[in-house]
């Protein structure tokens, strides 16, 4: 019923002029124009999805990974150009993968993790 529908990732925020800088201009992600601004919501367009932000007092109460984006062989340099703008990653015990920089790293794929102003979790992986 729903395969054909797009589907939208939602994450709440506190501070929605903090969310606009973290998730516009850390992870330069293009705002594009809802009509909802005033009333606290934000949406973002990454690759052919959206995500919308929204003014919520549960913001970053959820303990796991909230949106995850496949960077595919580009990681190591999205990373980097990340953490160059200020974006600092997380540290979890992750058995089987070893920790190099910033991406814990198997035989098949690199993966890390950076939370917005609000502690939601994102993922970031690829090969």
């Amino acid at each position: 019923m729903l395969a054909h529908a797009d589907a939208i990732a939602i994450v709440g925020v506190r501070d929605i002029d903090a969310a606009r800088e973290f998730y516009g201009n850390v992870l330069d992600l293009l705002e594009e124009e809802s009509g909802q601004e005033e009333g606290g919501v934000l949406i973002f367009k990454s690759g052919n999805t959206r995500i919308q932000v929204y003014r919520s007092e549960y913001a970053g109460t959820n303990q796991a990974t909230a949106i995850s984006w496949d960077l595919g062989e580009r990681i190591v340099e999205i990373v980097d150009a990340l953490k160059a703008k200020g974006a600092t990653f997380e540290r979890y015990d992750v058995p089987g993968m070893r920790l190099e920089g910033e991406l814990y790293v198997s035989e098949a794929f690199k993966v890390t993790w950076l939370k917005d102003p609000d502690g939601n979790i994102l993922s970031l992986y690829g090969r």
